[in-house]
């Protein structure tokens, strides 16, 4: 009634896919902060990427196409590349925010002044309020991290101050710090 299609072919061979590759891609936090082209060898074979500004650690790609061949005419399989971000930087890394904790003296504390910041992309110059207290957070928009694959948006930086208490006191600093605590 069907006919004599008993084998299941008639003459074609099966396609299949080729296997997909795993690999995984160490880099430092500083590398993942602009976008940039690495070569990779996967199977004997050299494979240029780009990676993009913001990876995030343990974050997963999918190069299509670059895994193990196909057999009878069959799509490549893909590459999976897992991104194992190393931070060997003063700044905590949340996303895209940045955090980091800056030592101020008790003088520019009590009195205010200007103070030096780094950031991941250089130093930008911070005022400070007189009467600062010690674990005081100031955020400044647009200096944190890159956000993944979207150009020219970052997160926040987040500055933690941190008061730094002076120690070895001279007898002088002492006597001026005995009469002001009892203007208190």
């Amino acid at each position: 009634m069907f006919g004599d299609r008993a084998s299941g072919s008639s003459g074609r061979q099966v396609k299949y896919r080729g296997q997909d590759f795993n690999a995984q891609l160490q880099l430092d936090l500083k590398d993942v902060y602009s976008t940039h082209k690495r070569t990779l060898t996967v199977n004997n074979k050299n494979i240029r990427i780009n990676i993009p500004a913001g990876v995030e650690n343990g974050q997963v790609i999918k190069i299509k196409g670059h895994g193990g061949k196909g057999t009878n005419g069959g799509p490549n399989g893909d590459l999976y590349i897992e991104f194992s971000v190393i931070n060997n930087t003063q700044f905590r890394r949340d996303g895209n925010n940045l955090y980091v904790a800056v030592d101020l003296d008790l003088y520019k504390a009590l009195l205010g002044g200007e103070i030096m910041v780094n950031t991941f992309d250089g130093k930008v110059k911070l005022t400070v309020k007189p009467e600062t207290q010690n674990g005081t957070k100031v955020k400044l928009k647009g200096k944190g991290f890159p956000k993944y694959k979207k150009e020219g948006q970052f997160g926040d930086l987040y500055v933690t101050y941190t008061i730094d208490i002076p120690i070895k006191l001279s007898s002088k600093e002492k006597e001026l710090f005995t009469q002001l605590s009892k203007l208190r």
